[in-house]
């Protein structure tokens, strides 16, 4: 593929925006993307904020023709575990099919699919991008941008391809994303690290209040969480939409992650559980001695950080109060608590038979040889919720990478057949609008 060689560079650029190490590589990683654009014949440029920039390019051919907003993001998950690639992630390499380098699949392997479609694309259409360099730390700079640049962002469709399709070689379109919560939390006990042997029985032992807390977040029977009023806004999904749904081999999924039960709140299926139901997990626990062999103290601190994905009509600031109000009410004599609100987003819902959604799926269509199916992802785009809001343009939501992509995590991949023909149908879409417009 042509194509391939720019996306390999790309991927060669380590802009991982949590790392301040990396703040060039991040910033290198927007130039290098803003002179892709240039020279397709958008008029580019970079929006400075206090951490990374913000890409806005756009190339208008006919005022009257259809707009469309793509948003991706350039920037990636750190690398670690190191010791776990095969080959180095900011080396990309292409074997048996496949990219393997991080960001191969989120993000960049996925926008370069929409830069990649406009090369010698006859159809007139107008188009804009709106690429990001903080959306693995939550998109702090860009909300506020969407919310002061409406009059520039306006489209008539927003295209993001930032997901994944529903399995290998079944086209899918996305209509719903949840939303996040996102927590950290300290507990603080004595002044500082005492002697478990001086001390023990009478001190403070923040990690074994950390544990009492997390007993209480969910019920071990019901799987349910315990936060007062968590379901209280949650909207039920009707059986029609339910209809619409592919259905889940649950024994395939069950061994893709190599687990013999599916765990899970208690009545509900395990695709309502991805798709439609909220979640409390706890993604990483600290406190005390780490090291090898022993060290026998009783730490002055301990925590940890809560991930909770919400489902329309949940707010993220909300729950964030319900759920420090119960950990307050809860915490055991003798601890100070303190809760982060490190980041979050909205669940979003859209019309999944829309114009430009009935177009994408005769695009999808074309190029795969079948209809595709409807879904939607567990995961969350913050900024998605936030285009809804402030455009009022009916979103489009393409993912083109696989479950299996490791995303996140160390050999992070890319199927080069969902590159091509993501490809071909974001062209042929483009075509179809040019055409028939939005009716």
């Amino acid at each position: 593929m042509k194509t391939l060689d720019p996306l390999l560079e790309f991927l060669s650029i380590p802009s991982v925006s949590t790392d301040p190490a990396r703040k060039e590589e991040v910033r290198r990683a927007a130039f290098w993307l803003k002179e892709r654009l240039q020279a397709l014949g958008f008029a580019a440029e970079l929006h400075e904020t206090p951490l990374h920039p913000i890409l806005y390019a756009e190339r208008v051919v006919d005022e009257g023709a259809p707009t469309v907003l793509v948003y991706g993001h350039y920037d990636v998950q750190p690398e670690d575990p190191l010791e776990l690639w095969e080959t180095p992630p900011f080396s990309p390499v292409v074997r048996d099919g496949r990219i393997y380098a991080r960001g191969a699949s989120d993000d960049k392997g996925q926008l370069w699919a929409h830069v990649a479609a406009l090369e010698g694309l006859t159809a007139r259409t107008n188009v804009k991008f709106l690429v990001e360099g903080e959306e693995e730390i939550g998109s702090p700079h860009l909300l506020p941008f969407v919310r002061q640049n409406r009059e520039k962002l306006r489209a008539d469709v927003v295209l993001v391809s930032d997901g994944a399709m529903f399995a290998p070689e079944t086209p899918t379109l996305t209509y719903g994303l949840r939303g996040l919560c996102y927590l950290e939390v300290r507990l603080k006990g004595a002044r500082r690290d005492l002697h478990s042997g001086a001390f023990g029985g009478v001190a403070p032992n923040p990690i074994q209040a950390l544990g009492w807390l997390l007993a209480r977040l969910k019920d071990e029977g019901t799987g349910k969480v315990q936060i007062p009023g968590f379901y209280e806004k949650v909207r039920p999904v009707s059986e029609e939409e339910k209809r619409l749904w592919p259905s889940l081999d649950e024994e395939a999924l069950k061994g893709e992650l190599g687990v013999e039960v599916l765990p899970g709140e208690e009545g509900y299926t395990p695709l309502e559980r991805l798709w439609a139901r909220p979640t409390l997990d706890p993604n990483g626990v600290w406190g005390g001695y780490q090291g090898e062999g022993s060290k026998t103290v009783i730490p002055k601190e301990a925590g940890m950080k809560l991930s909770m994905r919400l489902v329309p009509d949940q707010d993220p600031e909300e729950v964030a109060d319900r759920t420090e109000a119960y950990l307050e009410e809860i915490l055991p004599p003798g601890y100070r608590l303190e809760v982060r609100r490190l980041h979050g987003g909205k669940p979003v819902l859209t019309d999944p038979f829309s114009p430009p959604m009935r177009l994408m799926a005769r695009a999808l269509a074309e190029v795969w040889g079948r209809p595709p199916v409807y879904a939607r992802e567990g995961g969350t785009i913050p900024v998605v919720a936030e285009l809804q809001e402030a455009l009022g343009a009916p979103i489009v939501l393409l993912g083109l990478g696989l479950n299996d992509d490791n995303l996140h995590a160390p050999n992070e991949k890319f199927d080069l057949i969902n590159l091509e023909k993501g490809i071909a149908a974001i062209r042929r879409f483009h075509e179809l609008l040019a055409e028939e417009g939005l009716q």
